[in-house]
């Protein structure tokens, strides 16, 4: 029996990896850190977003801000302070990767780290529309 998807009516072709970037994204359930993502206005009519995360206790050289394909990737590392000894530990030195799915012509503008939050800014220019006119080649 075959599975039957959204992706697989004969009229959307070459949505192959796009089903297969859903079917990884339902399967992530971890929710650390914690992130907004919220709508910038601008003038130019251009869509600008903005992913705040909260990484408190992340240094920057802890941080790593990458572009993988057409995913955002956000990793954090923190090495265990062996010269301390806890009475108490309740803050864990935790690593953590959150990927983001960017949609074609989303660009990374740029990363901020200020109070505990790491903001990235995203923006997509408006696309030139494109007419292009395929000729037709008769052979009879």
């Amino acid at each position: 029996m075959t599975r039957m998807t959204p992706f697989s009516s004969p009229l959307l072709l070459g949505f192959d990896t796009m089903e297969k970037t859903l079917e990884r994204l339902s399967k992530t359930g971890d929710s650390y850190p914690p992130y907004n993502i919220e709508r910038l206005r601008s003038a130019e009519n251009a869509q600008r977003l903005r992913i705040t995360l909260a990484v408190a206790g992340f240094a920057e050289a802890d941080l790593e801000v990458t572009t993988e394909e057409n995913q955002l990737v956000v990793r954090g590392r923190q090495n265990d302070d062996t010269e301390r000894e806890f009475l108490h530990r309740g803050i864990a030195a935790r690593q953590f990767q959150r990927c983001f799915v960017l949609a074609d012509g989303m660009r990374v503008v740029g990363a901020e780290l200020k109070n505990g939050l790491l903001s990235i800014d995203l923006d997509r220019p408006e696309p030139e529309r494109l007419v292009r006119k395929i000729n037709i080649s008769v052979k009879d």
